[in-house]
């Protein structure tokens, strides 16, 4: 299974970005999805993720900011990024963590918030 990432970049603080992760696996939507990050310095946190049934989680820091769901015909993960603040600022990596009992992640994309 392979994980492919997409759509870092540089924002201005306020703007937004969207990530997409694409999925070798055809089945994927029947598995659990997210989205992690990793600032300089810190651990890799949770951003978001999305059940196979469609529910959603998200951490304080990004809720009513982001969003995260899937396209089934695409076989990808999105996440939108609204109101995009400088402590946004990390690595991104899409997560699978369990396809067949095992984990996979993306190559990570890097997103940079300026002032």
């Amino acid at each position: 299974v392979q994980l492919q990432a997409s759509g870092g970049g540089l924002v201005q603080a306020g703007g937004s970005l969207r990530l997409s992760c694409e999925s070798s696996l055809r089945a994927f939507g029947s598995y659990p999805m997210g989205w992690f990050r990793q600032a300089p310095g810190k651990e890799r946190e949770l951003v978001a993720s999305i059940s196979s049934g469609g529910s959603t989680k998200y951490a304080d820091s990004v809720k009513d900011r982001f969003t995260i769901s899937r396209d089934f015909a695409k076989r990808t993960v999105t996440l939108q990024m609204n109101s995009l603040k400088l402590e946004d600022t990390a690595v991104y990596y899409c997560n699978a963590p369990n396809i067949r009992g095992r984990e996979y992640w993306g190559q990570g994309t890097l997103v940079t918030v300026s002032s």
